[in-house]
């Protein structure tokens, strides 16, 4: 009586085997009800009989396209054939079948209503019965009713159960998906923020070391050639930190050489970092304040960019004669971080705020907890100032 769990809704493309089942069910049941065709103390027609038990089982066959109507329609006619000829008519089967069909489609409260309306047709019937004792109709009729009623609440809740978890199961997995591609989208951010650092922070400073070579290729040729060597060593610089930093967008079976990854950039380094900077023509202060301590390796690579990107600008920026100064003061849990220049070039274009660079400042010291400033000065040039903590706990 159960039957196979339609998979979608039964108007939306239902399954033939939903269809066979049911036309089998409805067979199956016209054939338990074929008894009171042939029941021999009845006056109705024998011919009559077979129509009835026909028009009352045929509908079952879209029971659950139209589970309302068919269980009215049962009902109806199984009430007025109890009535009319209890012993030829009766077909409690169908109205079983129908009752339960609506149970297990509908809520919870139209169940019992619908339960209700099959009982009231059992005490109807079972007061028409010419049987001495009527219980001997009522309570097998009542147990019927009951448990097509239980059965179909069962069924019922056992597909919402099911609707539930198919629901659930998909909501983690789009979930999952759009995990991964924030995951993803967050991955492509930072790459395109570390390749921003280093191409423009590089090409910067070949471009400097270039236009010094060629002003002095004719007047001082030492010069110039000393200035094309550390062209050539930027460069070479620029592949290693490109190449380092594509090899984690491969896999590391296929890494080229078998190289291992290079660690992150750090506080140490800023000595070589300005050091290049200082090749190319801008003059670099550097002074610290406090005691370093405790400060985790995101945390000092963030640190690395930030002055790097800050001078990046400053080469491109500060024009002719620029001097520049990169002052980080340690405290107990943050760094403050100060990079400013005096943008002595007369006519140097001033940068917007609106590039990549910045953005990708604003990005990294927010992942930390931090916060950063950058604007012109008062005094001329530009500053970038940044506080971190140095735990690298974010907000």
């Amino acid at each position: 009586m159960l039957g196979p769990d339609p998979a979608d809704h039964p108007r939306a493309g239902r399954p033939r085997r939903s269809w066979v089942f049911d036309v089998v069910l409805t067979i199956l049941v016209g054939g338990i009800s074929l008894g009171s065709v042939f029941e021999r103390e009845s006056d109705t027609p024998r011919v009559l009989r077979l129509v009835v038990l026909l028009v009352l089982v045929l509908p079952l066959v879209v029971r659950r396209v139209y589970p309302v109507p068919v269980f009215g329609w049962v009902m109806c006619l199984t009430l007025v054939a109890a009535l009319w000829d209890p012993r030829g008519l009766a077909t409690p089967a169908a109205a079983a079948v129908a009752l339960y069909t609506l149970v297990s489609t509908s809520s919870r409260r139209n169940s019992l209503l619908a339960a209700g309306i099959a009982e009231a047709a059992v005490i109807a019937g079972s007061l028409r019965t010419d049987a001495v004792n009527n219980f001997s109709v009522f309570i097998p009729l009542t147990a019927v009713t009951a448990a097509a009623l239980g059965l179909g609440l069962y069924t019922g809740a056992r597909r919402a159960l099911l609707a539930e978890l198919r629901e659930r199961a998909a909501r983690l997995e789009r979930e999952r998906d759009q995990q991964g591609a924030l995951a993803a989208a967050a991955e492509r951010a930072r790459i395109a923020r570390e390749m921003h650092d280093l191409v423009a922070h590089h090409l910067t400073v070949m471009v400097a070391l270039s236009d010094g070579a060629a002003a002095a290729a004719s007047a001082d040729p030492a010069r110039a050639t000393d200035a094309m060597r550390a062209v050539s060593s930027t460069g070479r610089q620029a592949l290693s930190d490109t190449r380092r930093l594509l090899g984690v967008l491969r896999d590391p079976a296929e890494q080229l050489d078998g190289a291992a990854r290079s660690p992150l950039p750090g506080l140490s380094d800023l000595d070589s970092l300005l050091d290049g900077v200082r090749a190319a023509g801008l003059p670099v202060n550097y002074e610290t304040h406090g005691a370093a301590g405790v400060v985790t390796p995101p945390v000092q690579a963030t640190l690395y960019r930030l002055v790097q990107e800050a001078l990046t600008n400053t080469l491109k920026h500060g024009g002719a004669g620029a001097r520049a100064t990169v002052h980080i003061e340690y405290r107990d849990d943050e760094v403050l971080l100060d990079v400013t220049d005096d943008g002595a070039g007369v006519g140097a274009p001033v940068p917007t705020g609106v590039g990549r660079g910045l953005t990708g400042m604003r990005e990294r010291v927010h992942a930390f907890g931090g916060d950063v400033r950058t604007g012109p000065r008062a005094a001329g040039g530009w500053q970038v100032r940044a506080r971190l903590r140095t735990d690298g706990e974010g907000r």
